[in-house]
């Protein structure tokens, strides 16, 4: 990677873990690197909280993101770093992106794992094995970072899995959209 890239943007100063199809582990990446040109596959999640009433969070994604910038998402999704659990990866994002405290949810649970490659438009692309993982929020208490969330939105769940055509104009993240159609939890 040239010094130009590594001082353009954030993302090109940290590391991804580097996966096989089976999730299995094989090195670390430049972040950067993963999500540009032919890409290189890693490992991602994406968290989906819920209230007592099933409706679930969505947060739309900053406008400054470097992919899928202003589309909404499910609660948050990232990366996380060597070493550390999916579930410890979450949670460490819950409160940086939302203010979402471990004490507010008690059952956070990988519920699925996918692979899937989506590219976005000429700026790079997604090629990741992700996991997906559920919780309820007992307290819905927000304080969201607005670096990295644009907006938030309850929505009842089973109205935007069973009608999405309803929801259209919120133009959704493609792994959000396939953790939801793959969704056999709840």
């Amino acid at each position: 990677m040239s010094n130009d890239a590594a001082d353009a943007h954030p993302n090109a100063r940290q590391d991804v873990i580097a996966v096989d199809a089976d999730d299995t582990e094989t090195g670390t990446v430049n972040r950067l690197d993963a999500h540009t040109g032919d890409g290189i596959r890693h490992r991602a999640f994406t968290a989906l909280l819920f209230d007592e009433d099933d409706r679930v969070l969505l947060a739309q994604r900053a406008a400054t993101k470097r992919l899928w910038d202003t589309y909404w998402d499910g609660t948050v999704a990232s990366h996380p770093v060597q070493g550390q659990t999916q579930v410890e990866a979450t949670r460490e994002r819950l409160e940086e992106e939302l203010g979402i405290a471990p004490a507010q949810y008690n059952d956070l649970r990988v519920t699925d794992r996918f692979e899937y490659k989506r590219y976005y438009e000429n700026a790079g692309l997604e090629w990741e094995v992700c996991a997906v993982l559920q919780a309820t929020l007992s307290d819905t208490s927000l304080d969201p970072n607005p670096g990295e969330v644009d907006g938030l939105m309850w929505v009842p769940y089973d109205r935007l899995r069973e009608h999405p055509e309803y929801y259209r104009q919120l133009r959704l993240c493609p792994w959000f959209e396939i953790a939801m159609r793959r969704d056999e939890e709840r």
